[in-house]
């Protein structure tokens, strides 16, 4: 009786663990159940809505332009050097293998928007961000694979995946930034507190590898981030200007300052694995998230987000 009883919580357990994650859900008009995406009606993206493969920039453009719902798939590669503009109440979505090279997403003044599983490399800094989410809401960014290199200088490529100017609802899951400079700016400036203040993100199982900084650097708002990996990176998140973040059940190794503040940022930190560093960021007052979930064992975040995190899905 006492086997029975501890397999079958064991089996609850994993499947807690599992599901807030979203490691194989991928229908092409599935909704955001984990974080800050999850509050003020949810993030649905174009569920529901038309569905329309695209295979060039010109068919991309259009497809994701206003505000009707609309499902868009990517499929194969398409190159270019500029960001494409995405509408309100769309879902852009990668087929397996597809990618967009040199080719950002913005996501600004919009709302209701679902990028998954989306590949994208070498934006140039001319064009702007990999992906750029500005003065926006209710996003939901999950599975996408972005990285450049590093063999230009720090200004060649701009942010990976950058969220300023007041966003809100809006979260980050099973992605994986890699070999860039600035992985992910949170804020747009020490000076627009004003605005970004009411920022909220929500980063949970993403892998962070070789990067330089903004792993990430969060302005202001409040940010919660959980079991994501981090590795050999030159630095580690950066609470800045009064930022309030959470980190829980996170991952480390190869940095010297996995947690640490700049001008008044502040994090309160919970079970996390800094490969043998310090946390010095000072303390806040931010501990309880104002959603469920579920936390996975810091044990076991490094082998779920390895196998999960990037492009994995099949639209």
């Amino acid at each position: 009786m006492k086997w029975i009883l501890s397999v079958l919580v064991l089996a609850a357990s994993q499947l807690a663990t599992c599901k807030p994650l979203l490691t194989k859900r991928q229908s092409a008009n599935d909704v955001a159940t984990v974080g800050y995406a999850t509050l003020n009606g949810g993030t649905s993206g174009g569920s529901g809505g038309s569905v329309t493969t695209v295979t060039t920039l010109d068919e991309l453009t259009s497809a994701v332009e206003g505000d009707d719902p609309k499902i868009v798939i990517i499929d194969g590669t398409i190159t270019g050097n500029t960001v494409v503009r995405v509408g309100s109440n769309t879902s852009v979505l990668g087929a397996a293998g597809s990618s967009l090279q040199g080719v950002g997403l913005r996501v600004l003044e919009e709302s209701n928007v679902i990028i998954r599983n989306v590949k994208i490399s070498k934006v140039l800094a001319e064009a702007g961000d990999a992906i750029g989410i500005q003065s926006a809401s209710q996003v939901w960014v999950d599975h996408v694979d972005l990285s450049s290199d590093r063999d230009h200088d720090k200004d060649f490529y701009d942010g990976l995946l950058d969220i300023t100017h007041g966003c809100t609802g809006v979260t980050i899951t099973n992605s994986k930034l890699y070999d860039h400079w600035k992985a992910s700016l949170v804020g747009h400036s020490d000076n627009n507190g004003a605005e970004d203040v009411a920022i909220t993100v929500t980063y949970a199982a993403n892998w962070w590898t070789d990067l330089n900084s903004r792993t990430p650097s969060f302005r202001f708002g409040h940010g919660h981030i959980f079991n994501n990996v981090f590795d050999d990176n030159n630095d580690g998140i950066n609470t800045r200007d009064g930022a309030q973040l959470l980190v829980e059940n996170n991952v480390w190794t190869g940095t010297d300052k996995p947690l640490y503040e700049t001008d008044e940022g502040f994090a309160v930190a919970r079970g996390n694995d800094f490969g043998g560093a310090e946390n010095t960021a000072p303390e806040g007052d931010f501990t309880t998230a104002p959603y469920d979930y579920d936390l996975m064992d810091t044990d076991d975040v490094r082998a779920f987000v390895e196998a999960n995190a990037g492009q994995t899905l099949d639209f």
